[in-house]
């Protein structure tokens, strides 16, 4: 997180905010930030040791950030980009809107910039084809720049009968869930019919959406063919899911992702040629075209 934007969450007095390093959201129990994980410095040697090349970073969607009233989110929101654009170049990022009355025109100037590979939109605006349905303004900016689109789980909103549950219950049951209803909101609405280009990538593996491809068919489902424009990314999950994954969607649409700073990217997967497909080739053609540096290829991780 740039300093701008930890000054701005510190400011505030209504989730999301900050006392010292304690975040405080709507949905999740406060979980005390180590300020090492948001040192630039720290996390580009971290990456280099990962052998990572180069990090793509969003502003997490489960802080609920632009789903905040539109004035509030425009704050956090443009602090995130200013402070994404002050970070050294090893850092590109994705840009985001606020869910309130978002501005296809602002997003074009964004994506112009070469810093931002894309947008991210949050899950919970995609929950069903009708969702997706109601935001085509965004995704053909993003479509006419040329730049994808990342589907972030958003925020686990609760109820006053919820309770308070553990830790963990938001990431594995309300972000899972999130993902998989966007996904198959995105097949419902046969999103490729109405965008033919446009590049999508669904973070965590699309919370596991595609391993549902046979209940899907045996509940009555058309059989989908494999896209080659739909990508999921790695993160929050290893060896024996991204396993199930490559069964069903082929090497060719998972991507390096990692859940820094809490989760580390694979280092290698399946063998070399494999591993190579997850960490270079592949994120390169979701983002474009082979990016290189100093004339050598460059591996990519997504992280939020």
């Amino acid at each position: 997180w740039p300093e701008e934007l930890v000054d701005r969450l510190r400011a505030r007095s209504r989730p999301p905010y900050l006392r010292g390093w304690t975040l405080h959201t709507d949905g999740e129990p406060p979980y005390v930030v180590d300020p090492s994980d948001h040192d630039p410095a720290a996390r580009v040697a971290a990456d280099h040791d990962a052998e990572v090349g180069s990090a793509c970073l969003s502003l997490s969607a489960p802080l609920g950030i632009e789903a905040l009233p539109r004035p509030e989110a425009t704050l956090l929101v443009d602090a995130w980009h200013r402070g994404l654009l002050a970070l050294p170049p090893h850092f590109r990022g994705w840009a985001s809107l606020p869910v309130t009355d978002p501005d296809p025109t602002e997003l074009a100037a964004l994506l112009r910039e070469d810093r931002f590979v894309g947008v991210q939109l949050p899950a919970t605006q995609l929950l069903s084809a009708a969702a997706w349905e109601r935001s085509p303004p965004l995704r053909a900016a993003a479509e006419h720049a040329d730049k994808p689109v990342l589907v972030h789980p958003g925020p686990v909103t609760r109820g006053p009968l919820d309770g308070s549950g553990p830790g963990w219950w938001a990431p594995v049951v309300g972000y899972v869930g999130q993902l998989q209803a966007a996904w198959w909101g995105w097949q419902s609405y046969a999103g490729r019919s109405a965008f033919g280009s446009l590049r999508l990538v669904f973070a965590a593996g699309a919370g596991l959406a595609p391993l549902h491809h046979e209940r899907h068919v045996l509940r009555g489902g058309e059989d989908l063919a494999l896209d080659p424009l739909l990508y999921v990314d790695a993160a929050g999950y290893g060896p024996r899911a991204h396993d199930a994954l490559v069964r069903v969607l082929g090497i060719d649409a998972l991507v390096l992702g990692s859940d820094r700073p809490y989760g580390e990217p694979v280092r290698e997967l399946f063998g070399e040629a494999a591993t190579h497909a997850i960490r270079v080739t592949n994120p390169a053609r979701l983002l474009g075209g082979l990016d290189r540096d100093r004339g050598g290829e460059k591996a990519w991780a997504f992280a939020s």
